[in-house]
């Protein structure tokens, strides 16, 4: 059985929710919250837990939603985004899977079984066990098997 970690992004490790008038930039299809956002832990030991982990046999992925009532063309953009963002602010990282889907999306049916970190409590619930907060990261990621 493969093991799975997925991480949402905004508001777990990109502080989307930091980036002034980031609302009224997604209202009017601006990609820019999801270039300027900043990392929210330090992304030198997350980069070196999951390439730890991945080495002892899991695989990590990226589950993220776009923006509330965009269009596809803009859902485009901002997946483009996100995907950049990944690749400056984690460039160590190779994902085992990046999935960007419509706002909305039940994560749990789009990845299946593993684990997850998201600061949505609707997407927590909705996933069941192995569900977490973003401020537990770096303790769960340290306290799975195989990590030091």
């Amino acid at each position: 059985m493969t093991k799975w970690i997925w991480f949402d992004m905004d508001g777990t490790i990109a502080n989307l929710y930091a980036v002034e008038n980031w609302l009224a930039d997604l209202r009017s299809e601006s990609v820019r919250p999801y270039t300027e956002a900043l990392p929210m832990l330090n992304f030198s030991l997350f980069a070196r837990l999951l390439n730890q982990l991945q080495r002892n046999g899991w695989q990590i992925g990226i589950i993220s939603w776009t923006a509330k009532s965009g269009s596809e063309t803009y859902n485009m953009a901002v997946e483009l985004a996100k995907r950049a963002w990944l690749a400056r602010h984690l460039p160590s990282v190779e994902w085992d899977e990046i999935k960007v889907v419509r706002y909305g999306t039940n994560k749990k049916e789009t990845c299946g079984d593993g684990i997850l970190f998201d600061d949505e409590i609707g997407n927590r619930n909705a996933w069941g066990q192995g569900a977490y907060e973003p401020q537990d990261i770096v303790e769960i990621l340290k306290s799975l098997k195989g990590v030091d």
